[in-house]
């Protein structure tokens, strides 16, 4: 079926797989965030996106691919109907947290695409990890694509505007434009290189916490608050 041809219903039900995938990885990261914020261990989340993508934007890909814009090609060949976005404050934070997800279970990484190591183009930086989520529907189980990008708040910032700026209606946007937009990602990451720097050198003048620091209930956190 056409996507631009479903009814209401249809398209809800052709998306509630994804909807489904996207509780799952966030309900994952949520728990290893309250479990790293019970045990005071530095949390490198600062905050996580969802969601799923519109179906006029889906049919534009597949069209940009080069197939008809039907549900069955949308399966097939668009791997970020749904997307997840984790978002932290420091470079090496994006490593981290990349591994925590590997240890998700159930959850199968197909590949990894990593521009921060080697950025697109036009500058772009991110993590981004194509993986599978068994999802248990009323008659069957069905394993779901879902993207998962992991950048930091300067990359996450640098990433909107770019796309508020380049994706004008009826703009045709200068190659002057484009290499100062590349600029600016330069001066992004030379940002986000500074803050890690920062960061590393106030940890090591901290001192190590611990053990009998930690708490062992929920009731001794609530008196110490």
């Amino acid at each position: 079926m056409l996507i631009e041809k479903m009814s209401n219903h249809d398209l809800r039900l052709a998306m509630l797989p994804y909807s489904s995938a996207l509780k799952v990885i966030t309900m994952h990261a949520e728990t290893i965030m309250e479990e790293l914020f019970a045990n005071r261990r530095s949390n490198p989340v600062e905050h996580i996106k969802s969601r799923l993508k519109r179906p006029s934007s889906i049919a534009r890909k597949l069209e940009k691919k080069g197939y008809r814009p039907s549900v069955e090609n949308a399966l097939k060949y668009i791997d970020d109907i749904a997307g997840v976005r984790f978002v932290c404050l420091f470079p090496d934070d994006i490593y981290k947290i990349a591994e925590v997800i590997r240890n998700f279970n159930n959850i199968r990484i197909c590949r990894i695409k990593d521009y921060i190591e080697r950025p697109k183009p036009n500058g772009y930086r991110s993590y981004h990890m194509h993986v599978e989520v068994p999802i248990r529907l009323l008659d069957h189980e069905e394993s779901v694509k879902v993207e998962i990008q992991i950048r930091t708040v300067a990359m996450d910032s640098w990433a909107s505007m770019e796309h508020k700026i380049r994706y004008k209606k009826g703009v045709e946007i200068p190659d002057t434009v484009s290499y100062r937009l590349l600029e600016c990602a330069h001066l992004t990451h030379e940002l986000d290189k500074r803050m890690q720097e920062l960061n590393e050198e106030i940890n090591k003048l901290s001192p190590v916490k611990q053990p009998s620091e930690q708490l062992d209930t929920l009731e001794e956190y609530f008196k110490e608050s």
